[in-house]
């Protein structure tokens, strides 16, 4: 009798990994499969997988019914531990579709980032909740990292300034940078720098919780997110009538060296924060101008 194939020699027995990434997308339809699925796709975001996510039958609304699931655990926050790795992992996918050139436009469309919020909106600080809110700022950060117009404009409609200065006031270090990167980002763009200098109001909230920040920073250095916190406060010294204002709020320890030991291997970041001085110090030598609460006098609507 002739000897039977060995296992390694059968093709079907061996998948490649192509094939294995396919049964996953189409284990993610089936609520009983789904979890593994998403373990394992989440640790292949290196492949190509943004498009066959994205134009899979059923797949992005698999992904959505994870993050829905866990809505009645965030308020009161009861969330466990494996409801927040979970609902992680699917937010790793999401991550990658928002990275990818093909899906991005796509994922923007369909408005996908404001099943986020909720889970930004958190103030709970066990590692559950943090872990969720990092994720999902991932997600966001992901959009802002590509530069591009739309995801700016999109974002800008929505409420993703106050929810990332709230993170900002209050969240972890890491959290806080991420949510700092992204206003970073959002106040790059001129339509950002606009939208925030539109009103005082907006102003005076970015300002206060930067100026928060700088204080804490004081305290408890943190070289990564200082290089944030300068970059805003930078970027915010290119509108004249924010000049004016910072001129009036800037923190004294921006000022006065206390960070200079903090930021000895940093080139970039005290060239910034001299470039800063320089903006603020031109900005008063200019003849007084308007009440800086006069910032924009168009009505939040329009």
């Amino acid at each position: 009798m002739s000897a039977q194939p060995s296992p390694c020699m059968n093709p079907q027995q061996q998948p490649t990994e192509q094939e294995k990434v396919y049964q996953w997308i189409i284990e993610l339809a089936h609520p009983d499969t789904r979890e593994t699925a998403l373990l394992e796709l989440s640790k292949k975001r290196e492949t190509d997988l943004a498009p066959m996510l994205w134009n899979s039958f059923g797949t992005t609304c698999a992904l959505l019914q994870e993050i829905v699931n866990i809505y009645p655990w965030i308020m009161p926050p009861t969330l466990t531990a494996h409801q927040s790795n979970r609902v992680c992992n699917a937010l790793a996918l999401l991550q990658c579709v928002a990275s990818h050139p093909e899906t991005r436009t796509a994922f923007l469309q369909a408005q996908i980032p404001l099943y986020l919020y909720p889970f930004l909106s958190t103030i709970s600080k066990t590692r559950p909740f943090e872990y969720l809110r990092l994720t999902s700022l991932g997600v966001i950060g992901a959009l802002v990292k590509t530069d591009e117009q739309e995801v700016i404009t999109f974002l800008l409609t929505t409420e993703i300034v106050p929810l990332c200065l709230t993170i900002m006031d209050s969240g972890s270090e890491l959290s806080k940078t991420v949510a700092t990167f992204i206003i970073q980002k959002i106040l790059l763009d001129e339509s950002g720098l606009s939208y925030i200098c539109q009103t005082y109001e907006r102003f005076s909230h970015v300002a206060i919780t930067l100026g928060k920040m700088v204080i804490q920073l004081a305290k408890d250095p943190c070289a990564r997110l200082l290089k944030h916190v300068v970059r805003c406060y930078l970027r915010l010294s290119d509108n004249t009538r924010a000049r004016k204002a910072l001129g009036q709020c800037l923190p004294d320890q921006l000022r006065d060296g206390t960070f200079t030991q903090c930021l000895q291997d940093d080139k970039s970041t005290k060239q910034w924060l001299q470039m800063l001085i320089k903006n603020l110090e031109l900005g008063a030598a200019q003849p007084p101008g308007a009440d800086p609460r006069q910032i924009g006098m168009s009505p939040l609507g329009s």
